[in-house]
């Protein structure tokens, strides 16, 4: 750990706006939409600073109110906010419309500020800084299918990442929207350069047309670290030594799904840059991410440290019997009913 600037963890990638009805009602018929913000790197620098963790993101943003409003909602949950701003493209946005089988997305990113995002963003001064003194740097599958066509902002990370020594992070984030029509290359070049690449069986079988630990291995490298989460509601770290550590899920009152992906890499991710070891990383992102599973957003406010401490070091059997819903969490590691925090 460096100096008391030092950032650990550098998100780079797009954050937008969301826009959802108030209460549950569909969008169509509703006359009030309530606002927060959203998108997967934006979500996990915010997971990894509520966390704790120093972190920077980094993005482009419009020159418009709703650039402001991402940026002031990053900030004021300690995020280090890096981005450049577009006086020509717009901030991204999404609507969510709910429904009893779950919301439906409806995004407005195509021509956005962050789908410019070049190669020359890394090297303005506040970025090289904070990329000169991170150990991670985390981006995603929605990164790398975003970008137009021309930019070169994936090349320069990966040759940044052999200049300063950081670990890369990649979420495979799988959206085949943003790929329809176009080859994955330069997706599968991402992921067969981090250290550290997180995904769901379902996608990476859906994105890379393999999902067990072996092929993924012999798709991608030697060189990552694969975290999977399963079907079978566990999660697994795969190190190309060979050594594999599984942890299952915690059981939870699922209010809303989306934003759990994102929740699970933050916590991993802040066990990670803090010492902890695998079956402490894979819990604490199972904890994070169940915490946003019963939330009504795309991020909660984690646990707080003590309680992450006693889940992370207790037993099996208490972590099987522990229990999240929106009124907080229910565990034998806890001596008493824990509120949501």
């Amino acid at each position: 750990m460096g100096s008391s600037g030092d950032v650990r963890v550098v998100c780079l990638g797009e954050a937008m706006v969301v826009l959802r009805p108030e209460g549950e009602q569909p969008l169509a018929a509703a006359t009030t939409l309530r606002r927060s913000v959203g998108g997967a790197e934006a979500n996990v620098a915010g997971g990894l600073a509520a966390l704790g963790v120093r972190t920077a993101w980094v993005s482009r943003l419009g020159r418009d109110p709703f650039g402001d409003v991402v940026t002031d909602d990053l900030a004021a949950r300690g995020v280090d906010v890096e981005t450049e701003r577009d006086p020509q493209r717009p901030t991204g946005l999404y609507l969510k419309d709910p429904a009893p089988e779950g919301s439906r997305m409806h995004y407005y990113r195509a021509g956005s500020a962050a789908a410019a995002m070049d190669a020359d963003l890394l090297d303005r001064p506040g970025v090289a800084h904070a990329l000169a003194t991170a150990a991670v740097v985390h981006t995603s599958g929605i990164t790398a299918g975003i970008l137009e066509e021309g930019s070169a902002l994936v090349e320069r990370l990966l040759a940044l990442r052999e200049e300063l020594g950081f670990r890369l992070s990649v979420d495979l984030n799988w959206r085949p929207a943003l790929w329809a029509g176009r080859s994955n290359e330069r997706l599968l070049d991402l992921l067969r350069a981090a250290d550290i690449v997180l995904l769901g069986a379902d996608e990476a079988r859906a994105a890379l047309g393999v999902h067990t630990p072996p092929d993924l291995r012999e798709l991608l490298g030697d060189r990552p670290r694969l975290v999977i989460k399963a079907d079978s509601h566990a999660a697994s770290e795969h190190d190309p030594d060979g050594t594999t550590t599984q942890v299952p899920a915690l059981r939870v009152d699922v209010v809303e799904p989306v934003g759990a992906g994102d929740g699970f890499a933050a916590g991993y991710l802040a066990a990670l840059v803090d010492g902890i070891g695998p079956v402490g990383r894979l819990r604490q992102g199972h904890l994070v991410a169940a915490g946003v599973l019963a939330a009504t957003g795309d991020h909660a406010t984690p646990p707080a440290a003590d309680v992450r401490a006693r889940l992370l070091d207790c037993s099996e059997d208490a972590w099987a019997a522990t229990r999240v819903s929106a009124a907080g969490i229910d565990s034998p590691a806890l001596m008493t009913r824990e509120g949501a925090r």
